[in-house]
C-alpha cells in the first residue's frame, strides 16, 4: 500500500502553522479544501481568530465545517488531484473531549472517532494537510481534564506524524524539518 501525501505541520499557539500550511497548499497548485474544525462561538476573541484565519485564505479555496465526524468530512472531499488543509486537530479533540453541550461523551466515542480519521488519512488519494498543536513542551498540568487532553492530543499527534510523508515544527514563524517527503 502507498503511504498517504500527508504533511503534517505543528507548533505552539501562534507559532505560524496555520499560515505554513496554507502556503504549502497554495503551493501544491491543486485545488484546495479547508476543513475547520473550530466550533463556532458566542466568544469575540475567537469569533476574530476565526475571521483572520478566513480573510487570509483564498476566496477560491472551497471550505468544509467539519464536526466530530471529521474522517468523513475527509472521506467526502478527498480525490486525487485535490488538496485538503485539516485545521486543526487541537480544536477537533477538544470539541469531542469538551463538547458545547458539557455532556461529556464516554472515551471510547473519541477512541473510535480518532480510529476512523487514521482509517480515512491512511486510505487518501488526494495531498493531505493536517495542522495540530504541540501543548506537551510545558509542565504536566493541573486537573484530570486538562491532563487527559494533552495526553490525547500528545498520543494523536504521535500517531499522525507517523502516518505522515513529511512533518513540520513551527516555531516563532520559522519551519524545522522533523519528516521530510522522499522525492521518487
Amino acid at each position: 500500500m502507498t503511504p498517504p501525501d500527508l504533511t503534517f505541520v505543528l507548533g505552539g499557539a501562534r507559532s505560524g502553522k496555520s499560515a505554513h500550511a496554507e502556503w504549502l497548499a497554495s503551493d501544491s497548485a491543486l485545488p484546495v479544501t479547508y476543513i475547520a474544525t473550530a466550533r463556532i462561538t458566542d466568544d469575540a476573541e475567537f469569533k476574530a481568530r476565526i475571521a483572520h484565519h478566513r480573510e487570509r485564505r483564498p476566496a477560491h479555496w472551497g471550505l468544509v465545517e467539519s464536526d466530530d465526524d471529521l474522517a468523513g468530512a475527509l472521506a467526502q472531499h478527498d480525490a486525487p488531484g485535490q488538496c485538503l488543509l485539516i485545521d486543526c486537530l487541537t480544536l477537533w479533540l477538544a470539541n469531542l473531549l469538551c463538547p458545547a453541550d458539557g455532556v461529556t461523551p464516554p472515551l471510547p466515542h473519541y477512541y473510535a472517532q480518532a480510529a476512523a480519521l487514521e482509517a480515512a488519512l491512511v486510505g487518501a488519494r488526494g495531498k493531505l494537510i493536517v495542522v495540530s498543536n504541540e501543548i506537551g513542551l510545558g509542565v504536566v498540568p493541573l486537573g484530570e481534564a486538562t491532563r487527559l487532553y494533552v495526553d490525547e492530543l500528545g498520543r494523536l499527534n504521535q500517531r499522525i506524524a507517523a502516518l505522515s510523508s513529511a512533518a513540520t515544527l513551527m516555531v516563532a514563524g520559522l519551519p524545522l524539518a522533523l519528516k521530510s517527503a522522499r522525492r521518487a
